[in-house]
């Protein structure tokens, strides 16, 4: 698997159901068992299973020895959330209400082609169902003029109740009508919907070396995981973790702040018969490598970069360090995992941020919180992290499917002394 079939399904996943749906529909395809919370689990040495959670977050496995490769990635990015009651008429206009969900680079979604997409609650007889949706539609968030505001270009402040509201319809819209054919004549009784930019994803550059999409940010992770445990013949048992979430701050039951990963975990161990202390064992030999992406040198801002530690597009797996533990990788996981990835023929680089500047958190510190395994912290460099659309290298991400097929497969490289 490659970066044209990462883009591909990119371009399926526009919102962390959709994604959750694409990672599930090519498990299905390669074998694995689908398991569902509230049953028991029944799994055979050997086997592969996933088990997903609010339709938004997702564990597959490989049954190996008691000892868990874990790889974690998240499933969302920065979007704007449609609100109840959305539909405002101003004018000929008709504007939905929204609210940013995380920390995007909102003027990058300006005058943009966007969509609708994520699930509608309906009534099903006397409970509910979730059904996932796409509007077909499309909606623009108009910018103001230069005339109205001269100096837009010496840098504006956006307000999102203000500046954010995309234009759908000339009369007035609500996401019941909109969405009342995928209901199947069921009532609507609500709704997560997010805005998704609809330019497909495409390389870029003269040798098409680059790669430009929304949300690589971390579903580059996410399917860069997937296809690395698809493609593993592991020893051990080879985890998957896709949480949701990680952009404000995963404290939920699908995110990485949640017991969903250790419950999985245990439960796997109960199931082959190992009793609590067999478990706890297997969990001093394990290890978690959390990915999420890295800033790469930009080309406009060199100056950004950590001076004897930036990366570069193209450069490999990127391995993050920071004192104050924003990133888990210590000197021995990053250790073990430069054995790894030297041993599978990955490339990789450390990356340290500027020591005056701030640097995002990770799943990896969240998930410790929970789960008291060895972990390290990688990612891919990119350039527009957290805009509409992101940068990252075609190169890179099949040095990261190789890097994580590599750690699916080890198992005496993963020793501590």
């Amino acid at each position: 698997m490659n970066a044209e079939n990462l883009l591909e399904c990119i371009g399926k996943a526009i919102t962390p159901f959709h994604a959750v749906n694409v990672a599930s529909e090519l498990l299905n395809k390669s074998g694995f068992t689908r398991l569902s919370e509230d049953e028991s689990y029944k799994l055979v040495r050997g086997g592969k299973y996933f088990v997903t959670k609010n339709g938004s977050a997702l564990i597959a496995f490989k049954v190996g020895e008691p000892r868990f490769n874990i790889v974690a990635a998240h499933t969302d990015s920065p979007v704007f959330k449609i609100k109840a009651n959305a539909s405002t008429m101003v004018a000929s206009a008709c504007k939905l209400n929204v609210e940013s969900y995380g920390g995007g680079i909102y003027d990058t979604w300006l005058d943009r082609k966007l969509g609708i997409a994520g699930r509608i609650v309906v009534k099903d007889g006397d409970g509910v169902k979730p059904i996932l949706v796409e509007g077909g539609i499309t909606v623009v968030i108009p910018s103001l003029a230069i005339h109205y505001n001269r100096s837009v270009n010496d840098g504006v402040a956006i307000n999102v109740q203000k500046d954010m509201q995309p234009v759908i319809a000339d009369k007035n819209v609500t996401m019941e009508e909109l969405f009342a054919p995928q209901a199947g004549g069921k009532k609507i009784i609500d709704y997560d919907l997010f805005l998704y930019v609809k330019e497909s994803p495409y390389f870029y550059g003269s040798d098409e070396s680059f790669m430009a999409s929304s949300r690589l940010d971390d579903l580059e992770g996410a399917f860069g995981g997937l296809f690395a445990l698809n493609a593993c013949e592991p020893k051990d048992t080879a985890v998957l973790a896709l949480f949701d979430n990680e952009e404000v701050g995963s404290a939920t039951k699908q995110g990485a702040g949640s017991t969903f990963l250790a419950d999985t975990l245990r439960r796997i161990n109960l199931a082959l018969g190992k009793g609590e202390e067999e478990h706890y064992r297997s969990l001093a030999r394990s290890m978690m490598v959390s990915m999420d992406n890295a800033h790469a040198i930009h080309p406009n801002h060199a100056e950004l970069s950590d001076p004897t530690n930036s990366v570069v597009i193209g450069g490999g797996i990127v391995i993050k360090h920071h004192a104050n533990q924003n990133y888990t990788t210590d000197g021995v996981s990053s250790a073990v995992i430069k054995n790894v990835f030297d041993k599978a023929g990955a490339k990789y680089q450390d990356f340290y941020m500027r020591s005056d500047l701030r640097c995002g958190g990770t799943l990896g510190a969240i998930s410790s919180s929970q789960l008291s395994i060895t972990s390290v912290d990688i990612g891919l460099a990119q350039w527009a992290m957290h805009s509409a659309v992101e940068s990252a290298s075609r190169a890179d991400f099949e040095e990261l499917v190789k890097g994580l097929k590599g750690f699916y497969n080890a198992s005496a490289e993963l020793d501590i002394k």
